[in-house]
């Protein structure tokens, strides 16, 4: 169904309105949705995904989301003015809805569930979910529930050489299964995801993108992401990280709460708290507020610091390397050389995608507990010094024993 032209509304009926697709249905989309003020609500898709056996992996660079994949949902494409509201989408192989470009985009109350598809070694290939790509601007996504989604949930991206994304919300969404990324905030400016909430990201683990290093990660970042805020987002059991900050910088995370009760065994993919990193080339980790966060539970450290510029403030980092790393422990080795990488509470990197400079950033008033604190509050790598940043009132707290590191 194409829908092309100014001020259209698609409605379902008050009693229940579902658009089934057929086995054999080889289309770009259920609904392809072009022009100005189109506005979508109130009835479901319903894909075919168990039907279709099809494997495919990510796009190459050069192509989009909505070049690449057919048998999506609902694609937007560079609409001025769109609107989706109350419309549930189900079994759908590919993307429930891509929205392509396009200014004043409103998605709300939309349920997403059992949907993405596999890639040749039947691990996810990334979709499922609801993507904003390709230089969408003043976007809002609210109130959404995202159940057993394959891939990502809810996630922005952009080719390189695209504008980047900008000026968006993401608020007050729920996630449960999701087997990639709950959120993902990539290549964009001007994002803030605020009070979402989830729980089993990561989950089933067989699907998980070991081999494509598709890591799930409760809040994600890539490309090159500025003056954007994570704020006050609750998830809890997280076979992965909880916040990565691959291209992130001059922005903030505050309030965010991880939570994981279970023994580090329990993740095979369990990781650090909050990560950053400096993949894109057009970025480097700067000035990064983590300000009054509580971690729990992580597998290995609370947080991986780069750059320079920092404030790492009133964060609250309990039960940290529930692996038990120590010297002499399997799988607690991953940079050559630099031994107290997973087993140190914050460590300070000299190197994550690329070489960084880490100096310069304040640590302080910080919460740190868990296997071996005491002794491992902190670490740093080789040429990293401690002298070049600024460490003051953290509170380091081992199983043994309850101390102030100056």
């Amino acid at each position: 169904m194409v829908i092309d032209g100014f001020n259209i509304t698609l409605r379902g009926h008050k009693d229940g309105t579902t658009i089934h697709l057929a086995a054999d249905f080889q289309g770009k989309a259920a609904i392809i949705a072009k022009g100005k003020k189109i506005r979508l609500e109130r009835f479901t898709i319903e894909g075919n995904r168990q039907l279709f056996n099809r494997r495919s992996g990510l796009p190459p660079s050069d192509k989009t989301f909505a070049e690449f994949h057919d048998r999506n949902g609902i694609l937007a494409d560079t609409i001025e003015e769109l609107e989706i509201d109350h419309v549930t989408l189900q079994r759908i192989s590919a993307m429930a809805v891509i929205v392509r470009g396009g200014n004043r985009i409103l998605l709300r109350d939309l349920r997403v569930e059992n949907s993405g598809g596999l890639n040749d070694k039947n691990r996810n290939n990334a979709t499922g979910g609801i993507l904003i790509e390709d230089g969408a601007s003043n976007f809002t996504v609210e109130s959404c529930a995202f159940l057993r989604i394959r891939g990502n949930a809810l996630w922005t991206h952009s080719r390189y050489k695209s504008p980047r994304n900008r000026n968006g919300v993401f608020r007050n969404n729920r996630f449960q299964e999701i087997g990639r990324d709950a959120i993902q905030i990539g290549h964009a400016t001007g994002v803030k995801v605020d009070q979402n909430s989830g729980k089993s990201i990561g989950y089933p683990t067989e699907i998980v993108d070991a081999e494509g290093g598709g890591t799930p990660v409760a809040v994600d970042t890539a490309g090159n992401v500025d003056l954007s805020a994570y704020t006050g987002n609750r998830f809890e059991e997280i076979n992965g990280k909880c916040i990565d900050l691959d291209g992130f910088h001059h922005g903030e995370v505050t309030r965010n709460r991880c939570f994981n009760s279970k023994p580090g065994s329990a993740y095979p993919y369990g990781h650090f708290g909050i990560v950053m990193n400096n993949t894109n080339p057009d970025m480097q980790s700067a000035a990064i507020r983590i300000v009054g966060n509580e971690i729990e539970g992580m597998k290995f450290g609370a947080m991986f610091i780069i750059g320079t510029g920092h404030t790492i403030q009133g964060n609250v980092m309990r039960r940290i390397n529930t692996a038990h790393c120590s010297e002499s422990g399997v799988g607690c080795t991953y940079f050559a050389g630099e031994p107290d990488l997973l087993r140190s509470g914050i460590y300070f990197g000299r190197h994550a995608e690329r070489a960084a400079t880490t100096r310069d950033n304040k640590i302080e008033d910080n919460t740190i507990s868990g296997w071996k604190m005491q002794e491992r509050c902190f670490g740093f790598a080789p040429g990293v010094s401690r002298t070049d940043q600024k460490m003051t009132g953290n509170r380091c707290i081992s199983e043994e024993a309850q101390w102030i590191k100056k």
